[in-house]
């Protein structure tokens, strides 16, 4: 399990309202001059997110900016291998990396904001 980074204050992602039952969006943040993507869900009432980044391969999840693939059960779909992944936990259900899981990310929601609390460590 990856190991979470404290932030030295909370980050503003995007508004609560642009983050829909059952959706996935992107979200590039910019960190000590590197780039990092995310992908953001909310799923039963909760924001959850992971680092936009396949265990299977290392590729992004969507296969255009902010645009991703789900199935008929609102899984998430790896537009490169059709890997699968729930959006509890982000773990693989199916596809080349069955068993792994998205690396999480922190994150918050007040004031109908959805905050970013913290990252995995990054290499």
């Amino acid at each position: 399990m990856s190991q979470q980074t404290p932030e030295p204050e909370d980050r503003f992602l995007l508004e609560a309202d642009d983050l829909v039952e059952g959706a996935f969006r992107e979200v590039v943040l910019e960190d000590n001059n590197r780039t990092i993507w995310l992908v953001l869900t909310r799923y039963r009432g909760r924001a959850r997110g992971w680092l936009n980044v396949c265990p299977h391969a290392g590729r992004a999840l969507n296969w255009a900016p902010d645009k991703f693939l789900t199935d008929d059960n609102g899984h998430l779909v790896c537009a490169s291998h059709g890997a699968v992944f729930e959006p509890e936990a982000g773990r693989c259900i199916g596809g080349p990396c069955l068993g792994a899981a998205l690396t999480p990310i922190k994150l918050a929601e007040r004031d109908r904001r959805i905050l970013l609390t913290g990252l995995p460590n990054l290499k």
